[in-house]
């Protein structure tokens, strides 16, 4: 048991190397999933098989002991157990291969409940979402607010809050759905939107921006037009690149059948959301590959609503929720 259980470690182990080269394109919930079954495994043969081994050759350890003290007693000398009893004592120990397995199950299944249906981290590594979300930017993601789903298979098991405009979501992106990704929520089911010379329109009603004093990106040493974006009376940031020209261009990953609803021009794009599906945009609307390039995002790819910037490495003052 030591070797096969030194073998499947080698195997994690391998595979979590693999990706990280990039060998192998990794999923943190599938290999967190089957190391919560590996070592449940382990935690079951723990209780019912090896655990009443060892406490079964203690007992036999204490007969010994106590049959060689009643022999010396009948002698009139004090019997030397010593050994025996440090037998016993690491006959007891779980072994290694256990430690690193049925050891470690009750807190991999509760780190793989709490990721999975209530909350899961996640880090910002793109400036798609500046200046709401920074590159470094470590968030909290809500599982359940738009209703439970089971891990992997991604199932719905409860229905939850509908989507609304201005949420920010991450999402399995449709092109690549071993990929999240995080946007705003610019279009509902049924809505009309359009972008076109960088004015954002929902339903023929064009969205209030309130211009603000320009936003220095501090990485790129450049200062862009920025904007407070007011989308069904909530407020988020966003900015623009004024030297960037308002034609979207090619556009391969949108599938044909959703790029029906949508119609492009030198000005930008105009497109009627599907049913079951939503448009989302990035805040730094000149740098975010978002719907307007790829399509929508299908309900059962949203993974959850981003809710709280925990930590920024680089910046203690980050700390705070998602407007």
């Amino acid at each position: 048991m030591p070797v096969l259980t030194g073998v499947v470690l080698l195997g994690f182990v391998a595979y979590c190397l693999a990706w990280m080269r990039g060998a192998v394109e990794g999923n943190f919930t599938v290999l967190l999933f089957a190391a919560v079954v590996v070592t449940g495994l382990y935690w079951v043969l723990e209780k019912l098989v090896f655990a009443p081994r060892r406490r079964q050759a203690a007992v036999q350890l204490d007969a010994t002991i106590a049959e060689r003290q009643a022999q010396a007693q009948q002698h009139g000398i004090a019997a030397d157990v010593q050994a025996l009893e440090q037998q016993r004592a690491k006959s007891l120990d779980q072994p290694w291969w256990l430690d690193w397995t049925a050891g470690l199950f009750p807190v991999l299944v509760v780190v793989f409940l709490l990721r999975s249906f209530v909350f899961e981290p996640f880090k910002i590594p793109s400036g798609s979402m500046i200046p709401t979300l920074l590159i470094g930017d470590y968030i909290v993601v809500n599982k359940f607010t738009y209703g439970l789903r089971l891990p992997i298979v991604n199932t719905a098991l409860t229905d939850g809050e509908p989507v609304k405009r201005g949420d920010v979501i991450v999402f399995r992106y449709p092109p690549k759905p071993s990929v999240d990704f995080i946007k705003r929520v610019i279009g509902v089911p049924g809505d009309k939107i359009s972008y076109l010379n960088k004015k954002l329109t929902v339903n023929g009603v064009p969205v209030p921006q309130d211009k603000l004093d320009d936003f220095l990106d501090k990485d790129l040493s450049q200062y862009f037009e920025h904007y407070q974006e007011s989308l069904d009376g909530r407020q988020h940031a966003i900015i623009v690149d004024p030297r960037r020209a308002a034609f979207i261009g090619d556009t391969p990953e949108f599938p044909p059948e959703d790029k029906r609803q949508c119609q492009y021009s030198v000005e930008g794009v105009s497109c009627e959301v599907p049913p079951g599906q939503y448009f989302v945009m990035g805040d730094n609307r000149d740098n975010s590959m978002d719907s307007r390039y790829w399509g929508f995002v299908p309900q059962q790819n949203i993974v959850g609503k981003a809710v709280f910037v925990w930590m920024n490495l680089g910046n203690w003052g980050r700390i705070g929720s998602i407007r």
